[in-house]
């Protein structure tokens, strides 16, 4: 596949799982009951495989295409960061979700908060990427460029949209499959 074309795919895949997440944190700041389960999965997937494949896959593109591009510097610089930003607010809402799952109770404006840093940032990083980055990309990086990125990332199974998703995600595709 196109290279440009599946880090795309990936960023649809990931903003879809953004708007489910984010459907769930409204029924919390409703007063509803949202399914923790769920947005526990949501932050297991894009921890689990954008945080160890996509992203650092991401940082080689960017180190390639910053030395094509030498206007992109700071953007680039910028989103690499972010990628470390997204981690970082990612395991503080499961470290979150993994205590409501153990019963414990924390003030709703703790979790709204951990929820609202990701879902912001990971939102706004995916358009920076889309509207900045792939464009230059696919004018930019050579083939030898690709292969570098392809190659630079021990490659791992996607869990959730690789063909038959994996059992700890099979409720999650599910939930997928209703919102499409």
């Amino acid at each position: 596949m196109d290279p440009v074309i599946a880090w795309h795919t990936e960023h649809v895949y990931f903003n879809q799982l953004l708007t489910l997440l984010q459907r769930q944190v409204d029924l919390f700041h409703r007063g509803e009951q949202p399914n923790y389960e769920l947005m526990q999965d949501i932050i297991g997937y894009l921890r689990d495989y954008s945080d160890r494949f996509h992203h650092p896959r991401e940082d080689i593109a960017f180190a390639r295409l910053v030395r094509r591009c030498p206007d992109l510097e700071l953007v680039l610089a910028r989103l690499a960061q972010e990628h470390r930003v997204i981690a970082y607010a990612g395991e503080k809402l499961a470290e979150q979700l993994r205590a409501i799952l153990g019963g414990a109770v924390l003030p709703r404006g703790e979790l709204e908060v951990a929820a609202a840093t990701y879902l912001v940032y990971y939102g706004n990083h995916i358009a920076k990427e889309e509207e900045d980055v792939l464009p230059r990309a696919a004018r930019e990086l050579t083939p030898e460029d690709w292969e570098a990125v392809r190659t630079g990332v021990a490659p791992g199974p996607d869990p959730l949209f690789g063909g038959a998703p994996e059992e700890r995600f099979r409720e999650l595709r599910r939930q997928i499959a209703l919102e499409a």
